[in-house]
């Protein structure tokens, strides 16, 4: 099953027979056809697209999500088929874990295998400068320990309910975020101009890419979530507020590194260029604005980083497929028929 990326502006999406048709404003690129059945998400992210009610209809059919996101990779639009939110046993469970030790549990979980995740990217990347750069490779591994020694605070945080410990666990994510992306900086420095994180309205090009990045495995999660009969909106870790979808920023978390942050920065450091827009073209409040190219090209890298294997259950499997599974397993712990682990990339 293929992810259609449309990232042109102003291009046409219909369907003929049992294929979706693409037709570009620009002349000079061919018109495309793909099999629908062959299709399981198309992501669009460029203005002036437009889509036929046909198109729409089919693809709630055949259960293929249509996802919006903005030049910077924030999703604000998703098409689904209605039924698939139809599950209601899984959500009670879901609201009531807010009020019980599941939440706490649950909550710990998300950021700790998001720091674990952190560390292991580091390892990843350190493992290759031992021999020709033996001083980063030591400035690695001190952050590496410091993450460490953090991460053994979680097993300290007890209460009743995720409201009473939620500023504790932030605090402990938040330092380790902290030393992790100074360690990025390092890893960055002498390939790409990278001084620290900004996450909303960046403007930079390595931000933007990050944003970006993020933005498409956004999509994912939420339809993990979605099709596990998870409320999106209804999170533990992150706090609940008006269209805010907290269990997907929730569950992304322990994502984020194996897939987005090790894709980007071998990208970069093989000094990947991150082109923008035209200056006609920047707008948003002076954000930097990938060009089609470059976004493009970054979510190419990282659905192909979807399907690259990792071991989870005993078994090889493309993170894709852990995504899926992982969603599966948060629904069954939300019930009490097993434990949630999260899940923590090889490095």
């Amino acid at each position: 099953m293929n992810q259609l990326i449309i990232s042109d502006y102003g291009v046409f999406l219909g369907k003929h027979s049992e294929r979706l048709v693409i037709k570009y404003k620009d002349k000079e690129r061919k018109d495309e056809e793909h099999a629908l059945m062959n299709l399981n998400h198309i992501i669009v992210s460029s203005d002036g697209v437009t889509l036929s009610s046909d198109l729409v209809a089919e693809c709630t059919q055949r259960g293929i999500e249509i996802s919006f996101l903005s030049f910077s990779g924030k999703p604000y639009a998703k098409l689904v088929s209605p039924a698939l939110t139809a599950t209601v046993i899984t959500r009670r469970e879901q609201i009531a874990a807010y009020n019980d030790r599941r939440g706490i549990f649950l909550a710990c979980a998300f950021a700790q295998g998001k720091v674990r995740n952190q560390n292991n990217v580091l390892r990843y990347f350190a493992k290759s400068r031992k021999n020709p750069h033996p001083s980063l490779y030591a400035s690695l591994q001190e952050t590496v320990a410091r993450i460490q020694e953090l991460e053994t605070e979680f097993k300290d945080i007890s209460g009743e309910q995720i409201d009473e410990v939620r500023p504790t666990i932030l605090n402990i994510e938040g330092r380790a975020a902290a030393l992790y992306w100074d360690a990025i900086k390092l890893l960055l420095n002498e390939k790409a101009d990278f001084e620290k994180r900004k996450h909303q309205g960046a403007d930079d090009p390595v931000n933007a890419a990050f944003n970006y990045g993020y933005g498409i495995l956004y999509s994912q999660i939420w339809s993990a979530l979605t099709l596990a009969g998870l409320e999106p909106f209804a999170g533990f870790l992150h706090v609940d507020r008006p269209g805010k979808p907290s269990l997907v920023l929730d569950f992304i978390e322990e994502f984020r590194q194996p897939v987005v942050d090790r894709t980007l920065i071998a990208m970069l450091s093989k000094r990947f260029a991150i082109k923008s827009e035209s200056k006609t073209q920047q707008q948003d409040n002076g954000q930097f604005r990938l060009h089609a190219d470059t976004r493009r090209e970054l979510a190419e890298k990282i659905l192909g980083r979807l399907e690259d294997e990792e071991k989870f259950d005993g078994k090889q499997r493309k993170l894709r497929q852990i995504i899926h599974l992982q969603a599966q397993h948060l629904a069954m712990a939300l019930r009490n028929e097993r434990e949630y682990t999260p899940f923590v990339c090889s490095w």
